[in-house]
């Protein structure tokens, strides 16, 4: 019998990831990957590891969840040391839960490696602390993909929250207008950060009233965390932030 980890890989950059993650890369027989995190990690792994391609798009899962689940027992039964290596924190909107459950259910010993999560990562990224003293005391954070609940509603209506947005750039139209008719103020701050960590990493700050025109006007695109609330005002943490001491990629000077 082999065993599965399931390996937090963080927001991307290879060297945001934690030791144990590379220790278990480096004695993987297989590595079943998303299409986001640490994708450029091919180039660390020995020769002969079989790397499996598992990355959903929105809205096209060419490997349907019950697959990856079956892929990860399989692959442990046969005797492989198998890493599930997944953008973030596995628990993080990542289905590590169901992928953990699958394993135990199997019989398969299995662990969670954390990963830096990219509801706090990418924002930092940008400049944007998700909490701040005085400013945010709390983190909602929500999957885009989902239906609008009543607790998103008050945390988007609550000044001292800051609600986080994964995956949600084609559930912004919706989530403004829901927000908006519940009576959140159309002057909200809020902030796109597209590829966060990445050479070609881009800030948009905006308002939540003009957000859904603002980002169709630039063309944002995935994989991109949207940052509700005051924290994501221009110049909060540094107010006489000049261009070229900026943070790569803040389009917001």
């Amino acid at each position: 019998m082999g065993r599965v980890d399931l390996v937090g890989g963080g927001p991307g950059p290879v060297d945001l990831m934690t030791v144990r993650a590379w220790r278990l890369l480096a004695e993987a027989d297989v590595v079943v990957m998303d299409r986001l995190g640490p994708t450029d990690i091919r180039s660390h792994l020995a020769p002969d590891v079989e790397i499996i391609d598992v990355g959903k798009l929105p809205g096209h899962h060419p490997v349907p969840q019950h697959e990856i689940n079956a892929i990860l027992v399989d692959r442990a039964r046969s005797g492989k040391r198998v890493v599930r290596l997944k953008g973030g924190d596995p628990f993080v909107f990542g289905r590590g839960g169901e992928e953990v459950a699958a394993c135990v259910a199997a019989g398969v010993p299995v662990d969670v490696v954390p990963g830096v999560t990219s509801a706090v990562a990418v924002p930092e990224a940008a400049g944007i602390p998700v909490t701040h003293r005085g400013i945010a005391s709390a983190v909602h954070i929500v999957n885009g993909q989902s239906e609008v609940t009543p607790a998103t509603l008050a945390a988007l209506g609550d000044a001292a929250v800051t609600t986080v947005i994964l995956m949600g750039v084609g559930a912004l139209p919706r989530l403004v207008a829901d927000a908006l008719r519940a009576g959140v103020p159309g002057s909200r701050p809020v902030a796109i950060v597209e590829r966060g960590h990445h050479a070609d990493q881009r800030t948009t700050r905006t308002t939540l009233g003009a957000v859904v025109l603002e980002a169709g006007r630039i063309g944002v695109r995935n994989p991109a965390v949207v940052v509700v609330g005051d924290v994501a005002r221009a110049g909060l943490l540094i107010p006489d932030l000049l261009p070229e001491h900026a943070l790569a990629g803040d389009t917001s000077l």
